[in-house]
């Protein structure tokens, strides 16, 4: 008699399943499980890479100003003609650093099945922009080969970045304020114009007396733009199901036993 309670009781338990695995994420979560872990680890890596597009036009000048002043030396020449040529200044490590990270928070990141392609594909591009440095004064053959990598490399992760600003990160949530994705477009357009401005400004080379030269301005912003609109991607992550941002970011706290 209490067989076929048993099979009634698998067979309902294997339809819970089944709706449970076939129920569609939402558009706000992440597409593998949607779990608040996985959220969390969405959100960490939309903060890192937001906080390297804020942090590292400002970082690369500073330091070799504070370098040049710990060290005794003239604080001449600290701002970079651009943030590529950080590389041949005091804060070559940081800016190879920077970018690995950025390149390690693109490859890691997932959130559905186009977006991975897009991260992975500008995470590979940003480790290419810190491992072939831009070509210096009087570069050799092979500089200037290395060179040209760098320039295509940076292009190509800009314009992904871009991809994300126009096309990801608003249709993520098509309740979501008209404000909010204005402000997406805003900053994609912004990275494509700026991109533009400053191949012209390195072509033209205009500006090479000014103390903070025209391309770097134009890589400054551009950084910004896209460093904003990830934090932003982070933030909005973080509200979506009701959890304040501090709430999810910080890491829960075991239950204590009684």
């Amino acid at each position: 008699m209490t067989r076929p309670q048993e099979s009634s009781d698998s067979e309902h338990d294997s339809l819970t399943e089944t709706a449970a695995t076939d129920t569609p994420a939402t558009s706000d979560t992440p597409a593998t499980t949607g779990s608040p872990q996985d959220q969390r680890t969405v959100t960490f890596l939309r903060l890192g890479v937001g906080l390297i597009g804020i942090l590292l036009p400002i970082a690369l000048p500073l330091g070799n100003w504070l370098f040049a002043e710990l060290r005794g030396q003239s604080t001449a020449g600290w701002w970079p003609p651009s943030m590529s040529g950080s590389y041949y200044t005091s804060t070559r490590n940081l800016f190879v650093g920077g970018l690995c990270a950025l390149g390690v928070f693109l490859i890691c990141y997932r959130f559905d099945r186009r977006d991975d392609r897009w991260s992975s594909a500008a995470g590979f591009f940003a480790v290419g922009v810190a491992l072939c440095p831009t070509a210096p004064n009087d570069a050799t053959t092979f500089q200037a080969t290395i060179g040209v990598l760098h320039l295509v490399f940076a292009a190509l992760l800009l314009l992904l970045l871009a991809m994300f600003c126009l096309h990801s990160f608003r249709s993520q949530n098509p309740a979501q304020p008209p404000w909010v994705d204005r402000a997406y477009l805003t900053a994609g357009v912004l990275i494509l114009a700026l991109l533009a401005l400053a191949v012209i400004a390195g072509l033209t080379g205009i500006g090479k007396t000014w103390p903070v030269r025209p391309l770097y301005l134009c890589e400054w912003f551009c950084t910004w733009a896209f460093g904003a609109a990830w934090m932003g991607a982070a933030v909005q992550l973080a509200s979506a199901d009701g959890r304040s941002t501090r709430r999810l970011l910080l890491p829960r706290q075991a239950a204590a036993s009684h």
